[in-house]
């Protein structure tokens, strides 16, 4: 017996093309005006199919494999008595602020799948009442982005292995947070017995600060404290194994690099070893230098940031200040361990003395 998807009487390709339109919007369209593709007269069940699982027949089109009319790609199954068809949502979980995240490992393998699915989970996102969606594409199917992009997602951040898009439902302005907005760099104050403090000259720097002898500098790792990446930093550009003592001062800038915000903290390090070794990708020189001839170049000197920043140091040293120390917490807010820095005023402390 022959089944019927819509009516007894023959259809016209225009008929066809009208229901169609109507149960999988603009998803399976792409494939009417294609060279080779032919449509028959009538829809009807294909051979060897459960009756429960009524799907186009060959004669609809003959040049698409089974593999493009399985669920797993954009033609999903019939609802048998009723005719309303059942389509297929991504795989997501709630977050929690009433939107969905899309699970990247479970996402369809075939551009045309992904156009389909993603088209009808948007649907039932907004019958659902979701808000913000969550959608990240590792690099292999980035195919998928501009699929994305069509359907209104947002590029949000980007990744050395994925791209992050968003999608805001309901009317109005979108709710969901942006993107980092900060760059967080650290130097490193490194002065010994001596009063020498450890230098470098960058190979690679803008032409106003050639000869400029410097703090170590860079930038701090993803999940890398500030203390540990001071610590890294004059590692890798000198050799030099220190020990964070304290915060000293941070600066705070704004459009730098892509636009992005920057925070600097000048941290005191005390050195626990004398001999240099230098980064040569990055480092042209580096030094043990004494603390009244570093302070005294014209550039610093010059200069009300630099200037500053070493007249903080030099307050240090006289324990004439006293700067912000690292100190382990846990906060009930999150569970999680993070550091606190801030000052305290002991007489006790010898390695700070407040004035």
């Amino acid at each position: 017996m022959e089944m019927k998807l819509f009516n007894q009487k023959a259809m016209s390709v225009s008929e066809i093309g009208v229901h169609m339109e109507r149960l999988y919007s603009s998803s399976f369209s792409c494939y009417r005006n294609q060279p080779g593709l032919k449509f028959s007269q009538r829809l009807c069940s294909c051979p060897g199919v459960s009756p429960n699982n009524r799907y186009l027949s060959k004669e609809v089109i003959s040049s698409v494999n089974r593999e493009k009319l399985s669920t797993e790609t954009y033609l999903s199954r019939f609802n048998g008595a009723n005719g309303v068809t059942q389509m297929r949502v991504l795989e997501a979980v709630d977050d929690e602020y009433g939107g969905v995240v899309v699970d990247p490992e479970k996402l369809p393998s075939n551009p045309n799948a992904f156009a389909y699915v993603l088209r009808s989970s948007l649907s039932h996102w907004t019958m659902k009442g979701k808000k913000g969606v969550w959608l990240k594409l590792p690099v292999e199917q980035s195919e998928f982005v501009p699929i994305a992009v069509k359907e209104g997602f947002e590029y949000h951040h980007a990744e050395r292995g994925y791209v992050m898009l968003t999608y805001w439902i309901p009317e109005g302005p979108s709710m969901l947070p942006s993107n980092a907005s900060h760059q967080v760099g650290v130097g490193g104050f490194v002065i010994n017995d001596q009063n020498e403090v450890l230098v470098v000259q960058e190979k690679h720097c803008d032409p106003a600060f050639i000869g400029l002898w410097k703090i170590p500098t860079g930038f701090i790792l993803e999940s890398e404290e500030i203390f540990t990446g001071a610590v890294r930093e004059v590692k890798e550009e000198t050799g030099i194994d220190t020990e964070f003592i304290e915060v000293i001062a941070f600066r705070h800038v704004h459009n730098v690099a892509f636009e992005k915000s920057d925070l600097f903290f000048i941290c005191m390090m005390r050195p626990l070893s004398t001999q240099i070794i230098i980064d040569d990708l990055e480092i042209q020189a580096a030094k043990w230098m004494p603390l009244v001839e570093f302070v005294e170049q014209p550039l610093i000197q010059e200069d009300s940031m630099f200037k500053k920043i070493m007249d903080i140091c030099l307050a240090r040293l006289g324990k004439r200040y006293c700067g912000l120390a690292s100190h382990q917490l846990i906060s009930k807010f999150d569970g999680k361990p993070s550091t606190l820095y801030y000052n305290v005023m002991e007489t006790h402390n010898t390695n700070c003395i407040g004035n």
